[in-house]
């Protein structure tokens, strides 16, 4: 039985066709997926993504434009009782040169070509967004 949402923010940092990507293990299942993470109580979806990136990557964004928020009913794949909700936006780091994987679950980062031909995000709604991450650059 579903009794929780779980609302995730996630960011889409492009930069010479290319965009990135973590690699990380949760629930003892290798992930790579954007930079962001999940929304906490009294904070809104972009004051969650501005601290999603100072803790996990010691770097700022600027929000450049809101990219797409799933719409379809998804069930977590590492909770049963959870629904998630995604929303993802376009940013620009502006310190790159401070860019510090901070958070130890985090094994590495890449810039991944969008422009190649597979979609290589494991999660659901990442693949959605990786397609249309080549629509709107490519």
């Amino acid at each position: 039985m579903i009794d929780k949402i779980n609302i995730r923010v996630y960011a889409c940092a492009v930069k010479d066709k290319k965009v990135l990507t973590l690699f990380e293990e949760y629930a003892g299942e290798p992930l790579m997926k954007f930079p962001g993470g999940g929304l906490e109580y009294g904070e809104g979806v972009l004051e969650c993504l501005h601290r999603e990136f100072d803790e996990e990557l010691n770097v700022k964004i600027e929000v450049a434009e809101h990219f797409y928020t799933q719409e379809n009913f998804l069930v977590s794949r590492f909770r049963e009782n959870e629904q998630l909700l995604t929303i993802y936006y376009i940013v620009n780091i502006v310190n790159e040169e401070d860019f510090l994987i901070m958070d130890p679950c985090i094994e590495k980062t890449e810039w991944i070509e969008i422009d190649r031909p597979d979609n290589p995000f494991p999660l659901p709604v990442d693949k959605i967004v990786f397609d249309k991450l080549k629509e709107k650059f490519l």
